[in-house]
């Protein structure tokens, strides 16, 4: 392939499968007649996996090969968003593994072609178990279409694959179906926000979703504090033994004002008069301030969006008395 031709084919893929979505997606859409038959399958298949997991069942997903890889992802999805499921390989299946399957469980079956030995060898103990199935492909005329309770069209128009082999558009919609599904179950179910910050305790998300402020703040010693009336010289001296950026201007705990290195630069302009100056006069009063339970990601969205960002904020309790400061870099460190 020539160099020139990379992009041009990296986008025609892109276009390819972007469109396969988009059309699945307008295929949902109510039209003059009403909501089309493929709206009613996703419907059915949602309120099947909802009352699956309100009787204390769960989601079995199963596929073979590259829609078996997606039905991994799906299973880990729909797990992270509160909707218990598990991936089963219809080989092991076959061999065994059919026994972590309950009555009130839905299995969720992906095929494209919906004939894949594998999975159509399910399908008799599946419903001597009494087990619901749901099946996802591109046949709607297939041995697995037939044999579902209900059936989602995911029939796609040609893969991105040149010689229209490789499974990559199919799965691309399977995958993107597959997400929607799993989104839109979380929603039926009230999964919230606290939900899945206890299921993501780890990693980026969980630090987004659980660290807070107080567990990263500057308390106790470690933060400098003076009372307004002291000079500028020895404040100088202070926030530079501390190193915290700022200087808490406090009478007892209650915070009066805050020092930022930007304060100091500012006050220079006044020369030599700069060391007869005292706290009072060159702190920024009624400074910007959090409380310690506020999420860390809040608190860092509030020091970077706006015209001029906030390196330090002062923690406050709710009467207003000074608990500790955090700095930018020990958020921007965390995250």
């Amino acid at each position: 392939m020539e160099k020139m031709e990379i992009i041009p084919e990296i986008i025609r893929v892109l276009n390819l499968e972007g469109q396969a979505i988009l059309a699945c997606a307008e295929g949902l859409t109510a039209n003059s007649q009403g909501q089309s038959a493929k709206a009613d399958a996703v419907e059915k298949a949602l309120h099947l996996f909802q009352e699956c997991l309100e009787q204390g069942g769960k989601i079995v997903v199963t596929g073979v090969g590259k829609s078996g890889k997606i039905g991994q992802k799906i299973a880990a999805t729909l797990c992270s968003t509160g909707s218990l499921a598990i991936f089963l390989h219809p080989t092991e299946g076959v061999h065994g593994d059919l026994g972590v399957i309950r009555s009130q469980d839905v299995v969720f079956a992906l095929s494209y072609t919906g004939n894949t030995d594998e999975i159509v060898r399910l399908l008799p103990s599946l419903k001597s178990f009494n087990v619901r199935v749901v099946g996802l492909g591109g046949n709607s005329d297939s041995k697995l279409a037939t044999g579902s309770d209900v059936w989602i069209d995911a029939s796609v128009g040609q893969e991105a694959c040149p010689y229209n082999s490789a499974p990559t558009t199919s799965t691309t919609l399977a995958l993107a179906v597959g997400d929607a599904l799993a989104i839109t179950l979380m929603k039926l179910r009230g999964f919230g926000v606290q939900d899945f910050a206890q299921n993501h305790p780890g990693g980026s998300i969980g630090k987004k979703l659980n660290l807070k402020v107080k567990d990263l703040m500057h308390q106790g010693d470690e933060v400098p504090v003076v009372l307004p009336h002291i000079k500028m010289e020895e404040v100088i001296v202070i926030a530079t033994q501390k190193k915290l950026g700022a200087v808490i201007v406090a009478e007892g705990k209650k915070l009066l004002g805050l020092i930022t290195d930007g304060d100091i630069r500012r006050a220079l302009r006044h020369r030599e008069k700069f060391f007869d100056l005292t706290a009072v006069q060159v702190m920024t009063s009624k400074p910007i301030t959090v409380q310690s339970e506020m999420l860390a990601h809040a608190a860092l969205r509030i020091m970077e969006d706006r015209s001029s960002q906030i390196s330090v904020l002062p923690i406050v309790d709710s009467e207003g008395n000074w608990v500790g400061l955090l700095r930018l870099h020990d958020l921007v460190q965390s995250f």
